[in-house]
């Protein structure tokens, strides 16, 4: 299992907004006291997100098929996550739903961050009739 997930980004304090606002809609918070030119983000104490220029001092870019996805509680989350993304100037890659390819529980929103890496958010016991869209 992963103990953490680096993103590299371009400009720190604009990635900061951006996860700010969209980590918000799933109850995730920034960490206080980050090292220096760091920023991240989880549940409490426990970090497992972070974003920072790269350390080879190369610009930060996007790896194809790559994707990181963070867990809603519920379907009324991953709206919101997929609301927040784009209202931060993220980019639309799937709308909230479910997937003809995946099991029919798993409700889910792609977006591509402000740097062009692929998130998600996704709810794994989505029951249409316990939705009250």
């Amino acid at each position: 299992m992963l103990l953490d997930v680096t993103l590299g980004t371009n400009d720190l304090e604009r990635a900061e907004g951006f996860y700010d606002a969209v980590l918000a809609t799933l109850g995730q918070t920034r960490r206080a006291d980050p090292p220096a030119g760091w920023a991240g983000w989880g549940p409490g104490d426990a970090t497992g997100f972070w974003i920072c220029a790269p350390y080879d001092g190369q610009p930060a870019s996007v790896g194809n098929g790559t994707m990181y996805s963070f867990a809603a509680r519920n379907a009324a989350e991953v709206r919101a996550f997929h609301r927040a993304a784009l209202g931060q100037g993220g980019r639309d890659e799937g709308g909230p739903g479910t997937r003809d390819r995946y099991d029919p529980k798993f409700y889910v929103a792609y977006v591509r961050d402000l740097d062009g890496h692929k998130i998600c958010a996704a709810f794994c016991d989505y029951d249409p009739a316990k939705d009250p869209v």
